[in-house]
């Protein structure tokens, strides 16, 4: 083939493989239907988020063509104050969804945003750009919250943390569930357990047609991380709970849909089944989120039951591989950039974002010794690494906040938690399920003696955290709904703990 008709036979194939433009869209039915969204702020730009669906729940209900939505960022509720706009291609390839990259906004400042395409309009949402870097920021209010299981019961805590004064939200994992289990479910998923990339589109679409996620998506710009429920129940890495030989395809196509459903930017587009989530996000002087990802690196779980991945309970008597020194949850590029980034860190408060529980927990009561593998736990080699690397590089006021546990839970967190009087490194704030039902708490009563580093655990209401943040000291809420099964519930402050600047524990306030 000559070098001419190579480069034609080049772009005809190109041509071919690019999607058709639906150049007029007319659309039976709002195409708006699952929100719009923001996230990923930074001092001048701000990652905006809409997907065309007007058939959500059966593959989006729009042809396999390209079709144009333009937005529109400004000052004012009215839009009268337009400061940037744009058009964007929301493509077949991508469900439909769009992320707008907006550029060239002011620091430290609050935006209305909406989406058009054909005659239909989105919802307007609120955002808000990061501060500076360095910048003197004299409060930050956050919400942190995970594990929503849709049948399990209503998002009341997500209409009640929409209504909260915040600056962020800060979602540890757990956006979707894969799986049906529970007690007492007040609605259902829309299909079996998905595996397919349209099964977890679908998936996706049932999560986010609910109203009040969709207030709290269009109240504050999110960060987000994911847990295991994104794809598969415990899995670790390229294995799975039910050790699928396919598996890979699988977190594949869950961690696509993923991207397509929040707002992320086009840096964290996957490539198959891989995906770079993790980073450092900046505001101000402040505070510096290190928002992790602990399931895609990380070993797989020790001593899994005959025949199965995933987790287990196990004694270092019949496990003595939990304790080996090399294993790691973070794998070692994470790990080693999450403890150059805290040696570096100029913020006053650095919040690690990750999904999980930290603290050691002794799960048997009485002498004997029991831990749960799936979690920090099933790693604690690494858990000290990271610990150890806190205590001699002293980044300024460390905070952990996690989930997936289902319960509030608030812990000093030491190198040696055997020892009574090691010293506290950080303080960890684990927050209780927006959703999904908790432990017992007489369960958790009864592990109080053998963990004397948990100052506080309730898994008896579902909600959110709260965290308040000035230079001096941050103030943790945990927020609680009376009762998830019921839409209306009310909330309220379950509990109150105070972090002062320099000084590594919680107290009660």
């Amino acid at each position: 083939m000559s070098r001419f008709d190579r480069r034609s036979f080049l772009i005809a194939a190109a041509a071919l493989a690019a999607p058709r433009l639906w150049a007029r869209p007319s659309f039976a039915a709002d195409p708006f239907t699952l929100g719009v969204a923001s996230g990923a702020p930074l001092p001048d730009s701000v990652v905006l988020w809409t997907r065309l669906a007007p058939d959500p729940l059966n593959g989006g209900g729009l042809p396999p063509a390209a079709i144009e939505v333009r937005w529109e960022i400004a000052r004012d509720e009215s839009f009268r104050d337009i400061v940037r706009s744009g058009r964007a291609m929301a493509e077949p390839q991508h469900a439909h969804s769009v992320h707008v990259e907006a550029e060239g906004l002011e620091p430290a400042h609050g935006y209305w945003y909406r989406f058009m395409s054909g005659n239909a309009i989105s919802a307007a949402g609120r955002t808000r750009t990061a501060p500076t870097p360095g910048a003197v920021v004299n409060r930050l209010r956050f919400a942190f919250a995970s594990c929503q299981q849709y049948e399990q019961g209503f998002y009341a805590a997500h209409r009640h943390m929409a209504q909260e004064e915040l600056d962020l939200v800060v979602f540890l994992g757990d956006y979707i569930y894969e799986s049906s289990w529970g007690r007492r479910h007040v609605r259902k998923h829309e299909g079996p357990e998905p595996y397919t990339l349209d099964q977890y589109r679908n998936r996706y679409a049932r999560y986010k047609s609910d109203a009040d996620l969709q207030r709290c998506h269009a109240a504050f710009p999110w960060l987000v991380t994911w847990d295991d429920h994104e794809v598969d129940n415990d899995y670790a890495n390229d294995r799975s709970e039910d050790l699928d030989p396919n598996f890979l395809a699988r977190r594949a196509a869950a961690y696509q849909a993923y991207w397509e459903h929040m707002p992320l930017r086009q840096s964290a587009l996957p490539d198959g089944p891989h995906m770079q989530l993790y980073g450092q996000h900046d505001f101000g002087g402040l505070a510096r989120f290190h928002v992790l990802d602990g399931r895609q690196y990380r070993d797989h779980q020790v001593c899994p039951r005959v025949g199965r991945g995933g987790s287990n309970v196990v004694a270092d008597l019949n496990c003595p591989s939990r304790l080996e020194p090399t294993r790691t949850l973070l794998g070692s590029k994470q790990e080693n950039w999450l403890h150059a980034g805290l040696a570096a860190s100029p913020a006053r408060w650095n919040i690690v974002a990750q999904q999980l529980l930290m603290a050691q927990i002794d799960r048997k009561p009485g002498p004997e010794r029991q831990f749960w593998s799936d979690g920090w736990d099933g790693y604690p080699a690494a858990r000290t690494r990271l610990l150890r690397a806190i205590a001699e590089r002293k980044p300024s006021n460390p905070l952990v906040i996690g989930g997936d546990v289902h319960f509030n839970c608030v812990t000093d967190l030491k190198v040696d938690f055997d020892d009574p009087g090691a010293a506290t490194v950080a303080t960890e704030f684990c927050g209780t399920s927006i959703t999904s039902q908790g432990p017992l708490q007489a369960r958790l009563d009864a592990l109080q003696a053998d963990n004397p580093h948990v100052r506080y655990a309730n898994s008896e209401k579902r909600g959110y955290v709260v965290m308040d943040l000035t230079e001096k000291r941050c103030l943790a809420q945990l927020r609680g709904i009376d009762d998830e099964k019921e839409a209306a519930t009310p909330v309220s402050t379950l509990a109150t703990f105070v972090v002062t600047d320099g000084r590594a524990g919680a107290g009660a306030a």
